[in-house]
């Protein structure tokens, strides 16, 4: 935990090459904001195996076995939190050589990578992750571990992935509806820190038409619709950042509307940008939360690192 009052920025590792970069980002981002911050390590998501079969902290066998079962485990999960205590400390010396003068705490917990992400996110001004390691923070949004972080984290979440390692002095924010005031919001706050440009980009697509032999839709009614549907959603990025151009007049800020998909389109666009904010619209489904289309495309495929601004 952070000794300081002040929001720290989280970062998640665990030793491996990505969750380092991971941490470089973040380190760059709490001298950005002046916050300090926490380096996190979690337990992986798995159970201990006990040295005599089974699973540490499984019933059954009687009450020898069970002792034995559960002792191995503890002593494995002892050995695996001194491991995990040595990563967050070398993470965290890391960051202090980067960054001289920079509050740097190690933290290791107990919890799992989703827990300890979801209960860091509330109390952190961002947390940030990579995109691949051995299953534990880092496996964001290739897996179901970080993919259920991804849509029940309540702050921020930066997910660090890309190959556009040259500055373009520009964000980028994708919006759905007019409605997607804080993550707009958010990226007048990133475009400011960072002196850089923002793009508020919104892509739409009519729906596919039915048609065949018996009933092709008339030429004039597609066109007519498609008019319509231009106007309605050349307006929606306009909404979007109504009212921030004169809270932060000194963001170069612009508005584009574009035929095409919204995931191909924000891809594309973080080829040139230094950060793509995205809205966390999250979707009731069978099994929970999750994530849409859009998010998904650009948190595979950005060239750039991508934050997710949660949204009501």
């Amino acid at each position: 935990m952070s000794s300081s009052s002040q929001s720290p920025v989280v970062v998640g590792v665990d030793g491996s090459d990505r969750s380092l970069r991971a941490l470089d980002r973040a380190v760059e981002e709490a001298v950005l904001r002046g916050a300090p911050l926490e380096v996190l390590c979690g337990m992986p998501p798995y159970r201990f195996a006990a040295a005599g079969g089974g699973t540490a902290g499984e019933e059954g066998g009687g009450a020898g076995p069970g002792r034995g079962a559960a002792g191995a485990g503890d002593e494995h999960r002892r050995a695996l939190r001194r491991h995990l205590r040595q990563v967050a400390e070398a993470a965290a010396e890391r960051a202090r050589e980067s960054a001289p003068g920079l509050r740097v705490e190690p933290a290791v917990t107990d919890e799992t990578a989703v827990a300890a992400l979801v209960h860091a996110g509330r109390r952190a001004v961002l947390t940030v992750v990579g995109t691949r390691g051995h299953g534990g923070f880092t496996g964001l949004l290739l897996g179901s571990v970080s993919l259920r972080v991804a849509a029940h984290i309540e702050g921020p979440l930066m997910v660090v992935r890309g190959d556009n390692d040259r500055l373009h002095h520009t964000v980028v924010v994708g919006v759905e509806y007019g409605t997607d005031g804080d993550p707009v919001r958010y990226g007048f706050e990133e475009a400011r820190r960072r002196a850089a440009a923002l793009r508020v980009l919104h892509a739409w697509e009519l729906p596919l038409h039915a048609t065949g032999a018996l009933a092709p839709p008339p030429t004039r009614y597609l066109e007519e619709i498609a008019e319509q549907q231009a106007r309605y959603e050349e307006n929606v990025p306009l909404e979007a950042v109504a009212g921030l151009r004169e809270e932060y007049p000194d963001v170069d800020a612009r508005t584009e509307t574009a035929y095409a998909g919204p995931g191909h389109l924000l891809v594309e666009a973080s080829a040139e940008a230094d950060l793509v904010v995205l809205a966390a619209h999250r979707r009731h489904r069978r099994f929970g939360m999750h994530l849409g289309p859009v998010a998904h495309a650009v948190l595979h495929h950005a060239h750039c690192p991508v934050v997710l601004v949660p949204t009501g």
